[in-house]
């Protein structure tokens, strides 16, 4: 059995795999604990087309949700039924570029890239070792979302300061790189190759938002930057700023920088503009029903989208493929519509009985460009490196 972990701001996902040689694994188990640190927290999973939940009392913190899971899997399977466990791992920083089985190197190394991402890398950190130490014959493995990118040409990579930042490491890494290959998998295997080596952009659209740029298989740029940050308008971070904004700020309101990454990173983005959610759902509703200031951090959102979708269409001369994935993208039947309102010059033209019914094709049949809503799924991506390394180390 192979798991795989994914901790989030105040979740852990997680899912069981059974290998299938000479296929990808198949999922038997998905779940999560929720809602960590309040109190009411809680355990759910679903089996065999079923959803159950349990109380997870002693899911206070992290570290203890933790302890809470792996409680739960070691009843439920016994450590003896592991045979492996997969991490999604949001930052690889400038030397872990590959998805890779976990030693006290890689550990080290994730500790000196911490700076890089203190938002995700000390959860992930902290859940590779409470694994580790629950279960020490297991092996596991670092699958990073940093992996995809690694590869972006040199010019997409650079950013427009002294070079020798970019020596220490300063650059363009890029993230949702999980999503993003399962999605080019997924579109070869609805599409075919000729499509999934063509001029593809792939929308990852949630509360934390990216896109990439995808031209004959291989990423030529993305909206995510040195960190998770940049790009385009998300739940609760900003996406591209004037950088000078952030010295004023520091200037004139006195803000630590401790004081401007929380304002970044929780403050920013939908719930800055409008002042009520950083959910999507609420502000279309909340549109509906004439909120000026939902309307608005609606229109910004996708206003900013679609920009993004005509420079790397310029990018790549052209655009042949766009993909909607994760929450906004799978469910914004509005989003998905106003975003490619005005994008007919390239050639995108919405069916809008296919968009409303979230189909996987959702452009009409004459137009130029394919548009396709898919359902991503990082952790399949996880278990298959898992398998894969697995495989390798043992031959």
């Amino acid at each position: 059995m192979i798991l795989t972990v994914n901790g989030g701001s105040s979740s852990i996902k997680f899912a069981a795999f059974a290998p299938a040689p000479g296929a990808k694994p198949r999922r038997v188990l998905a779940g999560m604990v929720d809602r960590i640190g309040k109190g009411d927290a809680v355990l759910m999973w679903e089996e065999g087309g079923g959803t159950e939940q349990a109380p997870a009392p002693g899911a206070g913190d992290h570290n203890e949700a933790a302890r809470t899971l792996i409680d739960w899997l070691e009843q439920r399977f016994g450590g003896a039924k592991i045979t492996g466990i997969g991490h999604r791992v949001v930052h690889g920083g400038v030397h872990l570029v590959e998805h890779q089985l976990v030693t006290p190197a890689v550990v080290a190394e994730l500790k000196r890239t911490q700076p890089l991402d203190l938002a995700h890398l000390p959860r992930e950190i902290a859940l590779i070792e409470a694994f580790g130490k629950r279960f020490p014959k297991v092996k596991q493995v670092a699958c990073f979302d940093t992996a995809f990118h690694r590869d972006l040409p040199t010019v997409a990579q650079l950013l427009p300061i002294p070079r020798r930042y970019f020596e220490k490491g300063v650059r363009r890494f890029g993230f949702h790189g999980l999503s993003y290959t399962y999605l080019m998998q997924e579109l070869e295997r609805v599409a075919g190759r000729e499509a999934a080596n063509g001029k593809v952009i792939l929308a990852h659209l949630g509360s934390g938002a990216s896109m990439a740029a995808v031209k004959q298989g291989r990423p030529v740029d993305t909206t995510m930057a040195f960190t998770p940050t940049a790009g385009l308008v998300m739940g609760t971070r900003p996406g591209d700023l004037d950088p000078g904004l952030l010295v004023y700020m520091m200037r004139v309101e006195k803000k630590t920088p401790e004081e401007m990454d929380e304002f970044i990173s929780h403050e920013c983005g939908l719930i800055g503009v409008s002042e009520t959610s950083a959910d999507m759902r609420d502000l279309v509703a909340r549109r509906s029903s004439g909120d000026e200031r939902a309307r608005e951090a609606v229109e910004l959102f996708c206003y900013q989208a679609r920009k993004w979708i005509g420079a790397y269409a310029a990018a790549m001369g052209g655009l042949d493929t766009l993909v909607f994935s994760a929450g906004i993208g799978e469910h914004g039947v509005e989003i998905r519509e106003e975003i490619c309102a005005g994008l007919e010059f390239l050639g995108v033209y919405l069916d809008a009985v296919r968009n409303a019914a979230g189909a996987a094709v959702i452009s009409t049949d004459a137009g130029r460009v394919t548009v396709c809503v898919m359902k991503t799924d990082e952790e399949s991506v996880i278990a298959q490196a898992v398998w894969r390394i697995l495989e390798g180390a043992s031959s």
